[in-house]
């Protein structure tokens, strides 16, 4: 199948642009853009695909070595892995149980061969090398993806309103657990006598 870029478009709170791309069928679906990606591109999809920058093809039919990203977990959820600005997972080998694949963070997985990948590396990657400088940019930007900030800390706060509150030591909540607490209560330090670091004499 075919399909051309008809735009770009910005995403708050997102790092990298969204392409819309029109495919041959008349319908339209928003992507993650790989560098090198212009409006007006001609693209293809499926495993017969030319293995160029943009186009989408099975994970099993792109070759060892490959740099993608926008790869799909399960067949048809439309990519979860390395969609951030500029991530990029790698193919390392294909075998009969999937396709493995080292991902941005460093670890290897196996995905299913008919799973889709985007070739190429995620736009926008030195997103993250320019400062923010005022808090006001971190503020609104954290405001577009949900988050809530700026957050305080609860060792900062009053024992009334946080477990962690008080500058007091006794203040704070207990975390040693009695050998006789009941199963699901009894977890982390199980009739502790002390915890952390022994002082010196």
């Amino acid at each position: 199948m075919r399909g051309q870029i008809i735009g770009l478009l910005h995403e708050p709170g997102r790092g990298s642009p969204l392409a819309v791309t029109e495919l041959e069928t008349g319908k339209a679906y928003y992507s993650v853009v790989s560098e090198g990606i212009y409006e007006g591109q001609l693209i293809e999809l499926g495993e017969k695909a030319a293995l160029k920058i943009g186009n989408v093809l099975p994970i099993g039919k792109i070759p060892e070595g490959t740099v993608v990203c926008n790869i799909e977990l399960s067949v048809g959820d439309g990519g979860k892995l390395a969609r951030s600005s500029g991530s990029y997972a790698t193919v390392i080998s294909h075998t009969s149980g999937g396709t493995m694949v080292k991902l941005p963070s460093g670890k290897t997985r196996y995905i299913n061969d008919l799973c889709l990948a985007t070739i190429g590396v995620v736009s926008a990657a030195g997103r993250v090398d320019k400062p923010f400088l005022k808090a006001g940019r971190k503020f609104h930007l954290m405001r577009s993806k949900g988050h809530k900030y700026p957050r305080t800390r609860g060792i900062a706060m009053v024992a009334a309103v946080h477990p962690h509150g008080s500058s007091k030591r006794g203040a704070r909540k207990a975390r040693t657990v009695s050998r006789n607490a009941p199963p699901g209560q009894k977890v982390g330090y199980v009739a502790a006598s002390r915890t952390g670091r022994k002082k010196r004499k």
